[in-house]
């Protein structure tokens, strides 16, 4: 039942948040923290066993197919614990950086983004991963808008519209699905669906992935993210970018693998996912406003991480897995980083940013590893991703792929040229005007030195993470194994 705590301690924190106030307001900004260490120890204390065999977490006390259940395997396991990773970096962060608005609402949504996040990657019931999801969106939207100016609200009204679009079709597939099977679970769906020849069927696979590739921000479905990412609060844009659209290419790829398993399908959201990348890279070269620019290049990496999930090898899978990780460590930090650069400077320009490295030397180093590590530069965690999913794709030795490889080393030149001069930016050029100095506060400059820790360790001893990629790549492409461990 340790699964289930994954969930309930921040999903009860958060509608909790009223009564801890009766005792002291203060108390709100130290609930986050408190939950996100409860569930990262606990998806520590989870993951070995998981990887032997994945848990089945029975609620109700009907069995699958019948009740609602949970799958607690590497896979999810392994997710929740990066959510709880990067959501208490950002809940510390958020300590000291949330001061304005009402502080105990913004820390009860943030809860439940996270709990939405943690409940969608562990569920095995189709329907229960859109509520899950719907958590995590409904929150966002309410976290995009929190501080209240014009920007916000209206970058907040144009993700709502998106986002409920997106799950209009989500459900329009789910219902399509449960017609058809009469059932929700994702194993139980899985079992049948290759006996049925409808076209009914590729509706619901092309609404699911459409509904779920809007919070994925995969091409052309990312109009959202730039407004949302550069009008929300430095924090909120960390989780959003560092979790939220993980959440939805989990989706994306639960769907694909897990129900329909089409191999014919994986060519096509490759070709997609090679789009988003190009596009993404190519729109964030183009960016002054430094936040819209990191916004861009998580579509851009949102795009390589489906292109390597997508070769759908084990290799390829655990490929895209590690720069997952790789990208929400990473633009956690450089979204945290330019939260107190931008505060400082007073604008989110680039050029405003001029010679600011000087001043602010942590912060900035942080950003610079973590926009090398992006980049593929070693040692850092992005380099040990980008090249294993070079080998994914050259494994056999097709033309095919090794064109597309040549596409991704142009989008990884042209990320490489804003990167560049962004750090040119920093630490190169003379300041335009004085920018008066404030000390960055510990429980900014902590968080963001120990995702740093994380970039660089992973980086030099990737090795770590392999049989964890090894069992969730597993994880997803053995459909067969995950319909045997759920229904038994």
């Amino acid at each position: 039942m340790v699964a289930v705590l994954l969930i309930i301690v921040p999903l009860g924190l958060a509608f909790a948040m009223p009564l801890f106030n009766f005792v002291s307001k203060r108390i709100a900004a130290y609930l986050p923290i408190a939950a996100m260490v409860c569930n990262l120890i606990l998806s520590i204390l989870l993951l070995p066993s998981v990887m032997e065999n994945t848990r089945i977490v029975i609620l109700g006390g009907l069995p699958p197919p019948l009740g609602i259940h949970l799958v607690a395997g590497p896979l999810g396991v392994g997710l929740s614990g990066l959510i709880s990773l990067v959501g208490l970096a950002v809940s510390i962060y958020a300590w000291g950086y949330i001061k304005q608005g009402a502080q105990d609402k913004y820390h009860a949504l943030y809860l439940l983004l996270l709990s939405g996040a943690t409940g969608a990657v562990l569920t095995g019931d189709l329907f229960n991963l859109f509520v899950f999801y719907e958590i995590l969106c409904i929150s966002s939207y309410a976290l995009v808008a929190y501080l209240g100016d014009r920007n916000g609200v209206e970058s907040a009204v144009k993700y709502l519209i998106q986002g409920s679009v997106g799950s209009g079709l989500i459900l329009v597939g789910i219902a399509i699905l449960y017609g058809m099977f009469g059932t929700l679970n994702m194993a139980q769906i899985a079992i049948h669906i290759d006996n049925v020849d409808s076209p009914a069927l590729f509706l619901a696979l092309v609404l699911l992935v459409t509904g779920f590739g809007v919070e994925a921000a995969i091409f052309p479905l990312n109009a959202w993210l730039p407004d949302a990412h550069s009008s929300a609060p430095s924090s909120i844009s960390a989780i959003l970018s560092g979790i939220a659209i993980k959440v939805g290419i989990y989706a994306v790829a639960r769907v694909l693998f897990t129900i329909f398993g089409v191999a014919v399908v994986f060519q096509y959201v490759l070709l997609l996912g090679l789009a988003t990348l190009l596009i993404g890279e190519i729109c964030a070269f183009s960016q002054d406003n430094i936040k819209r620019m990191l916004a861009y290049s998580s579509v851009g990496q949102v795009g390589l991480i489906v292109f390597a999930m997508c070769i759908a090898t084990p290799d390829g899978v655990g490929a895209g897995l590690l720069q997952l990780v790789s990208h929400a460590l990473s633009k956690a930090v450089l979204f945290l980083g330019v939260g107190y650069l931008v505060a400082r400077s007073g604008s989110m320009s680039l050029s405003s940013l001029n010679g600011i490295g000087k001043r602010m030397p942590v912060v900035c180093f942080a950003c610079v590893v973590a926009a090398f590590s992006l980049v593929g530069l070693p040692p850092f965690v992005g380099f040990a991703g980008k090249f294993l999913i070079v080998r994914a794709a050259l494994a056999g030795k097709s033309i095919f792929f090794t064109v597309l490889i040549g596409i991704v080393f142009l989008a990884t030149v042209v990320e490489g040229a804003y990167f560049f001069r962004m750090v040119q930016t920093l630490y190169f050029k003379d300041a335009k005007r004085q920018i008066e100095y404030k000390k960055v506060p510990a429980s900014a400059s902590i968080p963001i030195m120990a995702l740093v820790v994380f970039i660089v360790a992973l980086g030099v001893y990737p090795d770590v993470l392999l049989p964890y990629l090894k069992s969730a790549a597993a994880d997803l492409l053995n459909k067969a194994g995950y319909i045997k461990e759920v229904l038994g």
